[in-house]
């Protein structure tokens, strides 16, 4: 099949095939394939399995075209797997250096791949941008599509419009200023530009509308990036001839240190209308203006057609990070609606006629610490929600979360490019406020109905880090963190099936038909933000894609039980050094490894090292893991750091080993 610009523009009249990143330009995650449906879904059964042997995060979206699926994994490579028997047919290795593991913020994962005419677009984590053969898996061109000197990432899948590729890219939290690009797709020409944040005013703008952005600018903003990356959400309409784009948060996080007269800061978490053939800005709708808590508009945009006072309405909808959900008129920008998702408290509201959020008043934390919902994992992240036009609702994998945040005491800027800068911190001198109404922590699936802004119905999850979602006619399925895929009644959320997949879901599925069978897939990778340092599920397992129909046997794949003990090795070291080696911890290990005792994520947890990782602790430290996408801290860390790192995790493992004594004991009534 040759997928070109009709193809793509009409994509619902070939839903046995899935040819973009969201199935369609609406990005709606709907299929209206029937033969799996609420009277005959307890007979999915498991066709076939594929180990990838991958060991980090995996949120690809696969494609699915002709019977053959292609998908990304951890560090940008590339599979194309044959749907029918589960063979892998070709794989490409965009061979992306492993020092980039340490200025990803949030693992080294890739959302999936655009396809045309023949040729597969992969955005690399390196910031290339990479046409490769569909049917060889051979590079026809690549790009660079970003400064390397910075900290630019991608880990979004691109979108292909009018025959040009649309990338954008990630690295706010690390001083980047954010832009996407439109690239030809015949040789990787750049056709336009447009960045999302003003640079520095002494210099000429590169539009009229960073011009008038600037306005909403205070203090030296571009000296520390701007931020503003559109790292994810992209939708078209092409009646309207519009792209839409989500963009990032502020660089730094922190208003008062980012621009610190105020303002709105301009275009920091707002949705853009983009004419696609000249990147000229159309309109803009600002979810959070003056953004101070990481509430990215990059999740996901959905367009539909809804009835709404009456009257049909051409919509774009968007749960982002803040909480709210919107409602908006996609030819113009005008706001409709927007009510809380999920628990919100630094915003009483949206005023509708000013489209603004009434804040509350201790929503920017200046004075005190303050317990804020939702924190900076969202309301909703990067997981992809759907709608379904015959329910009428949205699907939103959502969280309950909060963090606390605070204004720091003694900050300055870290010019080291690989060196997290968020301006935020809490100040023990100040008062704390916490939240007497806080919902629990978890994890939540949200049906969501858009006209009447309230909730149908929803299912709690014990984690809070759960996968995005697929709708088919009277069918809901998601992934979970506790290693399932679950198969809800749209209508109403009651479970109705479920698999055992064991490695915890962050992908959403996607179903296809071949032969006249429809299936069902998703590929099960635990990683991401959260799943780097944590897990749901009894040990981590290898990336595999897992594959289902109705009367599917096949057994789900062996894999070896991991027996995991506490290292025992003596350490003679005292509290001084051991405070020291908790300090260093905190400052370069926990964001990956997590907290010695908790078990790990896609990074093990070092307390659970083997002894002869400890023989050549230093080593390791300064880069002898690199390949493995472990940093190389040669330049950071010196001996006696390294010595105290270590003493702190034989001593916290120490005192593990010596709780989990006493807990035997009682438990046998020794103790």
């Amino acid at each position: 099949m040759s997928v070109g610009a009709e193809p793509l523009k009409n994509a619902d009249a070939t839903p046995g095939d899935w040819l973009s990143y969201g199935r369609n330009y609406s990005e709606d995650r709907h299929s209206t394939l029937n033969e799996i449906r609420k009277s005959n879904v307890d007979s999915l059964g498991l066709v076939w399995s594929l180990n990838l042997g991958t060991s980090r995060g995996i949120e690809t979206t696969p494609l699915a075209v002709d019977g053959i699926l292609y998908l990304t994994g951890p560090w940008s490579i590339v599979y194309a797997v044959d749907a029918r028997k589960g063979e892998l047919i070709w794989t490409f290795d965009p061979q992306v250096p492993r020092e980039y593991g340490e200025i990803a913020c949030c693992d080294v994962v890739n959302r999936g791949l655009a396809l045309y005419e023949g040729e597969l677009f992969l955005g690399a984590l390196d910031g290339r941008l990479i046409a490769i053969d569909a049917a060889t898996g051979n590079k026809n061109w690549e790009v660079l599509t970003v400064d390397q000197s910075e900290s630019y990432t991608i880990t979004g899948a691109p979108r292909v419009v009018n025959g040009k590729v649309i990338i954008g890219n990630g690295g706010a939290e690390y001083g980047v200023r954010g832009y996407f690009s439109a690239y030809n797709v015949e040789d990787g020409t750049l056709n336009w530009r447009f960045y999302t944040v003003p640079g520095d005013p002494s210099l000429p703008f590169e539009s009229k509308a960073l011009e008038d952005a600037a306005k909403t600018w205070t203090g030296r903003w571009w000296e520390s990036g701007g931020g503003g990356t559109a790292w994810d959400a992209f939708a078209y309409d092409p009646e309207l001839n519009l792209l839409y784009v989500g963009v990032g948060n502020g660089s730094l996080w922190n208003q008062n240190f980012r621009s610190p007269e105020g303002g709105d800061n301009l275009y920091l978490s707002c949705i853009l209308a983009i004419n696609p053939s000249d990147g000229s800005l159309v309109w803009h709708y600002q979810t959070t203006p003056g953004d101070t808590w990481d509430y990215t508009a990059t999740q996901h945009i959905l367009l539909a057609d809804l009835e709404v006072g009456g009257k049909k309405r051409k919509v774009l909808m968007q749960a982002p990070k803040n909480g709210f959900f919107y409602v908006l008129d996609r030819a113009t920008g005008v706001l409709i609606s927007a009510e809380p998702y999920v628990y919100v408290n630094w915003a009483e509201r949206v005023d509708l006629k000013t489209g603004r959020p009434v804040e509350t008043s201790f929503g920017r934390y200046q004075d005190i610490n303050a317990q804020i919902f939702p924190g900076p994992a969202g309301g909703h992240n990067w997981q992809p929600m759907a709608f379904n036009p015959e329910s009428g609702l949205v699907y939103i994998p959502a969280r309950e979360l909060s963090m606390v945040y605070g204004q720091p005491r003694e900050w300055s800027y870290q010019t080291d490019k690989r060196k997290v800068n968020l301006a935020i911190g809490f100040d023990k001198n100040p008062q704390f406020r916490t939240d007497t109404m806080a919902p629990e922590t978890q994890g939540k699936l949200i049906a969501w109905d858009p006209v009447k802004q309230r909730e149908a119905w929803s299912v709690k999850h014990r984690s809070p880090w759960n996968a995005g979602v697929l709708s088919t006619p009277d069918l809901i399925f998601q992934g979970t963190a506790e290693g399932r895929l679950v198969a809800y009644d749209a209508y109403n959320g009651s479970t109705l099936w479920q698999a055992i997949v064991r490695s915890g879901v962050v992908a959403p599925p996607i179903t296809y038909e071949v032969d006249g069978k429809q299936y069902l897939t998703v590929v099960a990778g635990w990683g991401g933000v959260l799943g780097r340092s944590v897990r749901f599920t009894d040990q981590y397992y290898p990336g595999t894609i897992y594959t289902f129909a109705l009367g599917g046997q096949a057994k789900l794949p062996p894999f070896p039980k991991l027996v995991s003990e506490l290292i025992d090795l003596p350490t003679k070291a005292d509290s001084a050094t051991i405070g020291l080696g908790e300090q260093h911890f905190d400052r370069f290990c926990q964001r990956c490894h997590g907290t010695p005792g908790d078990g790990g994520g896609a990074m093990p947890d070092l307390s659970y090292s083997r002894s002869e990782v400890f023989e050549q602790f230093e080593n390791i430290v300064h880069g002898a893991y690199l390949p493995k996408g472990m940093p190389n801290f040669n330049d950071r860390l010196v001996a006696e750091e390294i010595n105290a790192i270590k003493a702190y995790i034989l001593n916290a493992a120490s005192i593990l080993r010596d709780k989990q004594t006493a807990d035997t004991l009682q438990h046998v009534g020794l103790h």
